[in-house]
C-alpha cells in the first residue's frame, strides 16, 4: 500500500508540472489557478496548423478568388483562437462583454459570406459557395447546450457546393478535390474538438479575473434600487371611507333581488334604439372605451432594386434581377457555356442550342425552356418554377425549392431527376397523343432496418 501511495503522489507531480508547462507555452495568457486552461488553447492550434494550413496551401495552390477566400477564414479562425485565450484565463464575463468579445468573430463570418455575394460571377463560385454556406459553423462559441452538433449542420449545408466541386474537377484537376477534403476535415476536426473541451459550451475558468473587452470593456451597470416597501393589504388608496365604503357595498349584494329596486325606469321613448333621432343630440359625455383609430403607418422605403442583366461573361449566360420579363432569349450559344439565372422573378427564359449546364438559382414564378444540356440543370432556392425540354437532358437537379413542374419531352425520359428538401414537385410524361400525364415526385420516405442496412421507400398518404 505505501508503494501504491508513493506512485500516486509522483503521478500528481508529474501531472502538475505537465499542466504548468502547457499553460506557460500555450499562448493563452497567465494561467488562472488551473493548469488546464491552456490545454484547449494548444488543441485549437493544433487544428489550425493541421487541417487549416492545409486548406490554405492548397488555397493558393489554386489562387484567385479561393486564395482571397481563405485569407479571410484564416482570419476568422485567428479571431477565435484570441477568444479561446481569453476564456481559457478569465471567468465568463456579462452578456455586453460577452456580445463585446464575441464581435470580431462574428465580423469575420459576415466578411467571408460578403465576399461571396459580390463575386457571382467568379469561376470558382462553388468554392466560395462551399465556404460561405459552412462558415456560420465559428459562432459554436455562442452555443449551448449542443455545440457540435450545429458545426455538424453548417458542415451539412456545404455539401451541395463540395459535390458540384468535386463533380467538375474529379476528372480535370485533382488539387480541386483535395482542397474540398481539406475543407470538410476542418469542420470534422473541429467538432471532436468540441466535443472533447467544449461539450455543452465554451469552457470558462473557473478561477482568474472576469474577462473584460478590448478597452476595458464596458462599465458595470449602477446597483440596483433598494425594493419597493411590501404592500399593506389593510390599506388602499381610498383612504379612511374605505371600510365604509366596502360595508355598503355588502350590504348592496346581500339585498339580493331587491338590488334592482333602486334603478330608474327608462320608457321606450328614451331608448336611442328605438329612437334613431336621439342619437344626434347633443349630451353628457359616455363613459366607456373609444373606438380604435389605427394609426397611419409610415411610407415604407421602396426595396432596392438592381439592373436587368442578360449578356454573356466569359463563358457563363448571365441572367439577373429580370422582373416580368416573358421573352427572354438566348440563342447564341456554345456547348461549353453555361447560364445562370439569379432572382429573376415572372420571367421566361428560353435557351436555344445546346450547351453544358442551366442553373436557376432564387427565382420566383420563373419558366425555362431549352433545347438539350449535355450536363445538368439544377434549380436552388425557387418557388414556383416550370421547365419543358425540348431535346435531351441527363440529370435535373431540384434544391430547397418549392413548387416545381418539369416538362419532358420523349427524348429525355431517361433523365434523372433529384431532389432535396423540396415540395410540390410534378413531372410531366408526354402521352403517345401529344398531351402530358402529371406525376408527383415522393415527399415522404419511409425507412426500416432490414437487419443488415437501412432500407428506403417513397411512402403515400391516402386521402
Amino acid at each position: 500500500m505505501a508503494d501504491l501511495a508513493g506512485l500516486v503522489q509522483r503521478l500528481e507531480v508529474a501531472v502538475g508540472r505537465l499542466e504548468s508547462m502547457s499553460s506557460s507555452g500555450s499562448g493563452g495568457g497567465p494561467a488562472a489557478g488551473s493548469g488546464a486552461v491552456g490545454v484547449y488553447v494548444e488543441a485549437y492550434d493544433g487544428l489550425i496548423s493541421g487541417p487549416l494550413a492545409q486548406y490554405f496551401t492548397l488555397s493558393q495552390k489554386i489562387g484567385g478568388d479561393v486564395l482571397k477566400h481563405a485569407e479571410m477564414m484564416k482570419q476568422a479562425f485567428t479571431s477565435q483562437r484570441q477568444l479561446l485565450a481569453t476564456a481559457s484565463c478569465s471567468q465568463k464575463p456579462s452578456d455586453p462583454v460577452l456580445n463585446a468579445l464575441l464581435a470580431p468573430v462574428s465580423k469575420a463570418i459576415q466578411d467571408v459570406q460578403a465576399f461571396r455575394e459580390k463575386n457571382r460571377s467568379s469561376p470558382f463560385f462553388n468554392h466560395l459557395s462551399a465556404v460561405s454556406e459552412s462558415v456560420p459553423a465559428l459562432g459554436w462559441v455562442a452555443m449551448a447546450p449542443k455545440p457540435g452538433p450545429y458545426v455538424k449542420e453548417m458542415q451539412d449545408a456545404a455539401m451541395f457546393y463540395t459535390n458540384r466541386v468535386l463533380k467538375d474537377y474529379k476528372e480535370k484537376d485533382k488539387t480541386h478535390v483535395e482542397w474540398v477534403n481539406a475543407y470538410v476535415t476542418i469542420w470534422t476536426e473541429l467538432q471532436a474538438y468540441i466535443k472533447q473541451h467544449h461539450t455543452t459550451g465554451l469552457s470558462w475558468s473557473k478561477t482568474g479575473p472576469v474577462a473584460a473587452a478590448a478597452g476595458g470593456g464596458a462599465p458595470a451597470p449602477p446597483p440596483p434600487g433598494p425594493p419597493p416597501p411590501p404592500m399593506d393589504l389593510n390599506k388602499s388608496s381610498g383612504g379612511d371611507s374605505e371600510p365604509t365604503n366596502r360595508n355598503a357595498l355588502f350590504a348592496s349584494i346581500n339585498k339580493g333581488s331587491d338590488i334592482t329596486k333602486g334603478l330608474k325606469h327608462v320608457s321606450d321613448d328614451q331608448k336611442t334604439h328605438k329612437n334613431p333621432g336621439l342619437r344626434g343630440q347633443t349630451g353628457p359625455s359616455v363613459s366607456g372605451p373609444k373606438p380604435f383609430t389605427p394609426r397611419p403607418t409610415a411610407t415604407a422605403s421602396p426595396a432596392r432594386s438592381l439592373p436587368p442583366v442578360l449578356e454573356l461573361d466569359g463563358k457563363k449566360w448571365k441572367v439577373e434581377n429580370q422582373e416580368g420579363a416573358q421573352n427572354l432569349v438566348i440563342s447564341d450559344t456554345e456547348l461549353k457555356q453555361v447560364v445562370y439565372g439569379f432572382k429573376c422573378n415572372n420571367s421566361t427564359l428560353q435557351v436555344k442550342g445546346k450547351i453544358n449546364s442551366i442553373t436557376l438559382d432564387n427565382c420566383k414564378k420563373m419558366g425555362l425552356v431549352f433545347d438539350d444540356v449535355v450536363g445538368i440543370v439544377e434549380v436552388i432556392n425557387c418557388r414556383d418554377v416550370k421547365i419543358q425540354v425540348i431535346g435531351k437532358v441527363p440529370t435535373i437537379s431540384i434544391n430547397k425549392t418549392d413548387g416545381c413542374h418539369v416538362y419532358l419531352s420523349k427524348d429525355s425520359l431517361s433523365c434523372e431527376i433529384v431532389s432535396a428538401k423540396s415540395s410540390e414537385m410534378n413531372v410531366l410524361v408526354p402521352n403517345k397523343d401529344g398531351e402530358f400525364t402529371e406525376i408527383p415526385v415522393p415527399e415522404q420516405f419511409k425507412t426500416v432496418w432490414d437487419g443488415s442496412k437501412l432500407v428506403t421507400t417513397a411512402t403515400e398518404i391516402a386521402g
